[in-house]
């Protein structure tokens, strides 16, 4: 039976009749809103900081006239406007410093970096029985100040280590010449050697040894 004589053909291959859906008319454009203007308002214009959705409607001369004293900050301070520059860089989102979040509660439903995990599902992570914490949970290592090695032996030679601060090197340099100087052993000069070291040591480290 050929497809033209089915009872099913026009149902298929043709579009149902039925009412047409009505043609909206293209909107038309608003009249200019600048006072005394008869002109068409084709091109928009925000209303300011606190309407960031609504616009003004003017001509291109008054659209022109009014962007070039438009003011996006009136009525900020300088601090309010330097703290909106800085806060636009984010989009004006909360931030935080990388592996640091101070809203993190304990337990089970804890927010771990701002994920919210209700299941523990962080807490099991590589077999882990705890979230991993941020570089700034550790304590920072302090720096060792590096010795040179005529500071070294100079150290040595006044029985000092390398962390001594200058306090030490005065403190321990006035016990040495006590305990070395000739007038302090009835007259012996078999210590003067050792005495004439010890000054030596301690006039180059108090130009190196650093207050503590």
């Amino acid at each position: 039976m050929p497809i033209d004589s089915s009872k099913f053909f026009d149902s298929i291959r043709v579009k149902p009749r039925g009412k047409q859906p009505e043609v909206k008319p293209r909107d038309t454009v608003a009249a200019c809103e600048w006072t005394g203007c008869q002109n068409k308002g084709a091109h928009r214009a925000p209303k300011g900081r606190e309407n960031t959705r609504e616009y003004w409607h003017f001509c291109l001369d008054h659209v022109r006239e009014y962007n070039q004293n438009y003011n996006f900050f009136s009525g900020m301070n300088a601090d309010a406007v330097a703290r909106y520059q800085k806060d636009a860089l984010t989009g004006h989102r909360p931030t935080w410093k990388m592996g640091a979040n101070g809203g993190v509660k304990k337990g089970a439903e804890a927010e771990i970096d701002g994920a919210f995990d209700p299941f523990s599902m962080f807490a099991e992570l590589n077999g882990r029985t705890g979230w991993r914490k941020g570089p700034e949970a550790a304590q920072p290592k302090v720096e060792a100040r590096k010795v040179m090695n005529a500071e070294r032996k100079a150290l040595q030679v006044m029985g000092l280590g390398p962390s001594a601060t200058l306090a030490d090197v005065k403190s321990k340099y006035k016990a040495l010449v006590k305990q070395h100087h000739p007038d302090a052993n009835g007259g012996d000069r078999s210590t003067e050697d050792r005495l004439i070291e010890i000054i030596k040591a301690y006039n180059y480290l108090k130009t190196v040894v650093r207050e503590a």
